[in-house]
């Protein structure tokens, strides 16, 4: 059967953080140790929240939903990120890579969409703290996390359908450590120009919405802490949003820098710097700088310590 100058591509090279023999081994135990944190951190706020009954509130409904979130997008890609510094030969199979790209732009674009519900809910709690429990109801929360994943699932669908119709030939060495939509537009034979146009709307999108909603919610939180009269009130109101607005800098920061740039001005190189931050620091950092300095937390560890040595 006669084939078409197009072979069809049906594993790829991934050329890694680095190409350095030297460096494999450290970068291996460095992020196996981000790896085993995250999982640790995220895997043990859910259960915390889980089994900690007055934490069943609707800010930690939403912070077990960013964990798991978290936790979910943090494994497809840092195992397979592990193998690649110990292996030989970095390859994927193009059903694993296509399906990797899925369920990442799936949890990522939740990720934001579920900060923007978290700025929401403390709007609702310092700016009308009287209508809270019928604002932020359960079957409300469970419809705001609905749409969270939703966004996320439906967003994922369409990029790649829109990839699985790029063809790929002869060059298969994708420019990254996992398989994103820019390196894969990189080496693709046929025109991107319609994946190249899906990406840019729907990351203005994605992107744009959530820091709107944040924005706004944070300005009506400022305009309410400042009207409080006692020192006390406004640092402790200040302290439940700080957390929160660091890790909203540092994951709409670098998904900005990584998404929103012409692909002819954006560097791979560059690029993957900037997907280390929110693929493996983010979630490593985030179940610290939202609980550690959090009395609820402290409060339900501290339970949970003393039913185990009452037990013993």
């Amino acid at each position: 059967m006669a084939e078409d100058n197009q072979s069809i591509v049906t594993e790829f090279t991934l050329a890694g953080l680095t190409d350095k023999p030297e460096l494999q081994l450290p970068l291996f135990l460095l992020f196996l140790g981000i790896y085993l944190l995250t999982v640790l951190g995220n895997l043990g706020m859910i259960i915390l929240i889980l089994l900690s009954s007055h934490m069943h509130t609707p800010m930690y409904f939403f912070l077990s939903s960013l964990s798991f979130i978290e936790l979910c997008y943090s494994t497809v890609i840092t195992p397979k990120m592990l193998v690649n510094f110990v292996a030989k030969k970095n390859v994927i199979s193009y059903q694993e890579c296509m399906t990797q790209l899925y369920f990442f732009i799936a949890f990522i674009i939740s990720e934001g969409h579920m900060l923007s519900a978290m700025a929401y809910d403390r709007y609702v709690a310092i700016c009308n703290p009287l209508l809270y429990n019928v604002t932020m109801s359960y079957q409300i929360c469970s419809w705001m996390v609905g749409g969270v994943y939703s966004m996320g699932f439906i967003g994922a669908t369409i990029h790649t359908l829109c990839m699985l119709k790029v063809v790929f030939c002869k060059a298969n060495k994708i420019n990254h450590y996992f398989c994103d939509l820019f390196p894969l537009m990189e080496i693709a034979c046929s025109s991107t120009f319609v994946n190249e146009i899906v990406l840019i709307c729907l990351s203005a999108f994605n992107i744009f919405i959530p820091s709107l909603t944040i924005l706004g919610s944070y300005i009506f939180i400022i305009v309410s802490i400042l009207r409080i009269k006692s020192t006390e009130g406004r640092s402790k109101a200040f302290s439940t949003c700080s957390s929160h607005i660091s890790a909203v800098a540092v994951f709409f920061g670098s998904a900005a820098f990584m998404y929103l740039q012409p692909s002819s001005v954006n560097s791979m190189d560059q690029g993957k710097v900037s997907s280390v931050f929110y693929t493996t620091v983010v979630p490593t950092l985030n179940p610290m700088i939202y609980s550690l300095r959090n009395r609820d937390v402290k409060l339900a560890l501290n339970k949970l310590f003393q039913k185990k040595k009452f037990h013993k």
